[in-house]
């Protein structure tokens, strides 16, 4: 009797040490790279020279998600949508300017209600919104704060260390890993879960890559885009496009050729080699903190989740830099794992955006998303399930701003699995139009084909759905320029 007594206790405290374990919060890494596209990763084999072991490993263990795409395609904005899972419309975002904030009070960022609900929270890394110094540069929610003003600087950087501004020696990308690592293993309250974003100022131009990594890929041809999206000579596309390419404002009335002459390869070899030794470095960072917190006996219970802040173009329609509607611009990379929920080695087809990671990474902790936030949880797609009503057409949205060369005019898109229709609110210009299966690189304009009236017709339509459901104010523009009027 007292042996069945003490197996019974002893059955009892092992069950319930163990039903604990598996209802015990999670733990949330974000890692935000800038300007990385979403095919330059080892794994995807473009560049046969390039080497992510840590990337790769993380994405055998958890999930790629294929089709994933950001809202608006510029730092700060798409950060922002990150952070508040609510378009850049909503949340007051949609320039790289230094006198906008978004509106906190109206878009509680994930990190604030993360922090209601009893996790210790973190920044470490880039944040392109806090304009300001010491305490005043600190975002809502965040426990801990270490970022700096704007881009920050790669060599030698100026930081916000939780309101103290000091200066620190050595490559940003290592700086920011060491104190990853230094607060997760000596900062936080390990008695709460915790949430970490460790947002990094790589690769963003001007790509200078860690000193180790200077001489990397010396001498390797740099491979032609898929597609072969560098031949392009703009034929049948927008008269802005051209202009912008041919090196006159898009906005200007000066006579330009209908089609301009293929360049020659590489375009921008040096530019984009450059971006790829920096990536070398947030590959090992990578590497170093999954190490600790597997040292720490944390791994496991860690939602780790790999991104970018936008893509980037690597010669593709002969353009670098980012903002367009093009998939280059518009889409990253997305991997998740999570070992207690995600297959691993899996892959999502679905399209999502960065307004759905707040609502997943808020869904995961048991807390209720707000009604304000327009993205999707992603869950249930992460546990391998068939949504049905998960969306079948994605919006994008792009404000001109004074980033001349790369800028363009002010943009809608809406995109599903198959087309793809840009509209550029210009009255002498012509819109776009892509078949996405028959076209993936974006090189043949059907906007002027009677073939595909119909198609166009229907995606209009569901733009303008979209826009009501997201509430898209095209006048939003002059609002916030009354914004940063008031703040200067």
């Amino acid at each position: 009797m007292k042996k069945y007594l003490l197996l019974l206790t002893i059955t009892f405290f092992v069950c319930n040490e163990l039903f604990s374990e598996n209802n015990k919060k999670p733990n949330f890494l974000f890692i935000l790279v800038d300007d990385q596209p979403f095919d330059a990763v080892g794994f995807s084999g473009r560049y046969p020279f390039l080497k992510t072991p840590n990337i790769d490993k993380l994405a055998n263990e958890g999930v790629n998600i294929k089709n994933f795409f950001v809202t608006q395609s510029i730092c700060s904005p798409s950060r922002a949508s990150f952070l508040t899972g609510t378009y850049p419309h909503i949340h007051g975002v949609n320039q790289n300017n230094k006198h906008v904030d978004p509106d906190w009070d109206n878009n509680v960022p994930y990190s604030k209600l993360l922090q209601q609900n009893g996790y210790h929270t973190a920044h470490i890394g880039k944040i392109h919104m806090a304009h300001k110094r010491g305490m005043d540069h600190i975002r809502p929610g965040f426990d801990y704060w270490y970022s700096f003003i704007g881009q920050g600087d790669y060599f030698n950087p100026m930081v916000n260390d939780n309101g103290k501004e000091i200066q620190e020696e050595g490559y940003i990308t290592d700086i920011l890993t060491n104190k990853a690592i230094d607060w997760l293993s000596n900062k936080r309250d390990r008695s709460k879960p915790f949430i970490l974003n460790l947002w990094h100022k790589a690769v963003h131009e001007k790509h200078l890559p860690a000193p180790r990594h200077k001489d990397l890929f010396r001498g390797l041809p740099l491979p032609e885009p898929p597609h072969g999206t560098h031949k392009e000579t703009f034929e049948g596309k927008p008269e802005w496009q051209r202009r912008k390419t041919f090196g006159f404002r898009w906005d200007k009335n000066k006579e330009i050729p209908k089609v301009l002459k293929e360049k020659k390869w590489p375009i921008n070899k040096f530019k984009n080699m450059q971006l790829l030794r920096s990536l070398i470095a947030v590959d090992e960072s990578l590497g170093k903190v999954i190490k600790v917190l597997k040292d720490l006996g944390e791994l496991e219970n860690t939602v780790v989740i790999y991104s970018s802040d936008n893509g980037y173009f690597m010669g593709e329609h002969t353009y670098r830099d980012k903002r367009l509607a093009y998939e280059n611009s518009m889409r990253v990379p997305m991997i998740i794992r999570y070992p207690k929920m995600i297959k691993k080695g899996s892959s999502i087809e679905e399209q999502c955006l960065n307004i759905d990671v707040a609502p997943t990474i808020l869904d995961l902790a048991g807390i209720p998303q707000p009604d304000n936030m327009q993205g999707e949880s992603m869950v249930n797609l992460l546990k391998g399930k068939k949504v049905r009503k998960w969306r079948k057409s994605i919006f994008f949205e792009y404000y001109k701003d004074d980033a001349w060369p790369f800028a363009g005019p002010n943009q809608v898109a809406i995109r599903t699995k198959e087309f793809k229709l840009v509209d550029n609110f210009l009255e002498n210009d012509i819109d776009e139009l892509y078949d996405l299966l028959n076209d993936p690189g974006e090189m043949k304009n059907l906007i002027n084909d009677e073939n595909f009236d119909e198609i166009e017709e229907d995606l209009r339509k569901e733009s303008e759905r979209l826009q009501k459901k997201y509430k898209y104010n095209p006048d939003r523009d002059w609002w916030l320029r009354k914004q940063i009027k008031k703040r200067k």
